[in-house]
């Protein structure tokens, strides 16, 4: 299995973020009012010092920016995923390790920086972001929307098991797609793709990432969730997939160039 694969993966199989519920909720809220998304919510996903605080202004938007650019995704969309990972805390350290402001496992960080040439700290913001970035599109490019987020989230080998055999996602899993696609994709027309039945209860009582149902913390081996640099990338169509692998407009066609620089 890929070291990529426990971006996520470990996390949803033994850490317990306890405020990651608070985070969609707020999320939620912001959506239902049409309010535009907050640099910096209420409340923090991971372990932060007692003496952290964060600045008035934002100072990650060049970063966000760049990420942008480089990767072709939507900067609310790079927002809307740093938030609900980490409420914008660059120093923020998950129970399982995963750091920074996209929340980043250790293994998944080397992978990362390799691949796209960044720095030697994880917790360094521009670099954070960047690798977040790069991993939301590759699972996007492989899984469609909304399926990357549920990969994301589940991680890819979770997600592979829903695909291949059926096995239905966590509710948890399920409510962070329902929250985040509603703002990444305002259509949301496949959302019914995926088996919902949420209780929003489970906001405040659930943490987000949980043990897998069955107990297990392994992954069903997949291949690498890291596409090839040689990838075909989707056009610009606008079309909305769900949950199952295929192509999506959302993105625009990026080059060789750009994915390695």
């Amino acid at each position: 299995m890929s070291r990529l694969q426990h971006f996520h993966d470990a996390r949803f199989a033994t850490g317990s973020l306890p405020t990651a519920s608070r985070r969609l909720f707020l999320l939620t809220g912001l959506l239902a009012f049409g309010a535009s998304l907050p640099i910096f919510p209420a409340s923090a996903t991971a372990q932060t010092t007692a003496t952290e605080t964060r600045p008035a202004v934002d100072p990650y938007s060049a970063y966000v920016a760049e990420a942008s650019r480089r990767f072709g995704l939507p900067e609310h969309w790079i927002r809307a995923v740093m938030t609900a990972e980490s409420d914008g805390i660059a120093r923020a350290v998950s129970s399982k390790g995963a750091t920074g402001l996209m929340q980043i496992m250790p293994d998944t960080w080397i992978e990362l920086r390799a691949r796209y040439r960044l720095g030697n700290d994880p917790f360094d913001p521009r670099d954070n972001i960047l690798a977040g970035a790069a991993y939301l599109r590759e699972l996007h490019d492989q899984y469609g929307s909304p399926g990357f987020l549920a990969a994301y989230n589940a991680g890819p080998g979770r997600y592979e098991e829903y695909l291949v055999d059926g096995r239905p996602l966590p509710p948890e899993t399920r409510n962070y797609v329902a929250v985040l696609v509603l703002y990444v994709d305002a259509s949301a027309t496949s959302l019914a793709a995926i088996p919902v039945q949420i209780n929003r209860s489970d906001w405040t009582h659930s943490p987000l990432f949980v043990a897998q149902a069955d107990g297990s913390a392994d992954a069903v081996p997949v291949g690498s969730s890291v596409m090839p640099a040689t990838m075909t990338l989707a056009q610009a169509d606008g079309t909305d997939v769900g949950l199952t692998p295929g192509d999506s407009g959302l993105f625009v066609t990026l080059s060789q160039s750009n994915e390695r620089q």
